[in-house]
């Protein structure tokens, strides 16, 4: 779930009772599937998924749920850290009948936990927390040492998809493709005007109301590096334009970084008041 956007509670919201009345979607031991998600989740008699897909940080479950009933062959892991939205996306598989779905409670830290070396086809990185500050960029879903831990549960081929509304965590990414190994397949600095038709998170929907551009990529691991080395600038706010009327033309500053495009605009303009008045 992007940093800031917490779910909405409904009026006389129990998160344990919701927990379990959709309890059928979530599997709480995950790890006791690692190996075994393509069979062990496929309906009885049925021959195994043709492949494990995860999204990562999932929200409320929309896009694992579109994305499962258009391919009803492929098992789709929607994980998320907060309890809120495992029981939202638990009770939209629940009640979407989708039975290639279903919700872990985790983040990305735990991925080869979870899963063994080649299980996943493919990792979805939807509108992950951007964490623009340094002293959090450990914390970020797309970067260079999760890249890293990914390649580990990642089948030959396979990809990492990555949309988000914040193109300096686009920009960021960009740098830690190469370092951690990878190459990309693709990218797109206006994903939803590119591919209209390709499933939307429900934050998705929401910033996009607001304005919001989305960014995309897809890589996929190459060589691995022999030491990977962060050399990248770490705090977002070095990836934003130099000039931010851009920000403003656009009429969006990118989620989680509101605060930080107000001060350094309102730092340019007083810079800008002291240069007039010494002139």
């Amino acid at each position: 779930m992007p940093h800031g956007m917490h779910a909405r509670l409904p009026k006389n919201f129990v998160l344990e009772e919701r927990l379990e009345r959709y309890a059928s979607a979530i599997e709480l031991e995950p790890a006791r599937w690692r190996g075994r998600w393509a069979q062990a989740c496929a309906p009885l008699d049925a021959a195994p998924y043709r492949e494990v897909r995860l999204d990562l940080g999932c929200g409320k479950g929309a896009f694992a749920v579109e994305a499962a009933r258009r391919e009803p062959d492929v098992l789709f892991v929607a994980m998320d850290s907060e309890p809120i939205c495992v029981a939202y996306a638990a009770q939209r598989v629940c009640e979407s009948g989708v039975p290639n779905v279903v919700v872990v409670p985790g983040n990305g830290m735990r991925v080869r936990e979870f899963f063994s070396p080649g299980e996943l086809a493919r990792i979805h990185l939807n509108f992950p927390t951007p964490f623009p500050r340094k002293r959090e960029a450990h914390k970020r879903m797309a970067s260079m040492e999760r890249l890293m831990d990914f390649r580990d549960v990642l089948a030959p081929g396979a990809e990492v998809w990555l949309r988000t509304d914040s193109q300096p965590l686009f920009d960021f990414v960009l740098t830690q493709v190469p370092l951690a190994g990878y190459e990309l397949v693709w990218q797109s600095r206006d994903a939803r005007a590119e591919f209209p038709d390709a499933p939307a998170s429900e934050y998705e929907e929401r910033l996009g109301a607001q304005g919001a551009r989305v960014c995309a990529l897809a890589a996929t691991p190459g060589p691995a590096p022999e030491r990977p080395v962060q050399t990248a600038e770490l705090s977002l706010a070095a990836y934003l334009p130099h000039d931010l009327d851009e920000l403003e033309g656009i009429g969006y500053a990118p989620h989680g970084m509101q605060a930080t495009v107000t001060n350094l605009r309102n730092r340019a303009l007083r810079a800008a008041a002291r240069d007039r008045s010494q002139s």
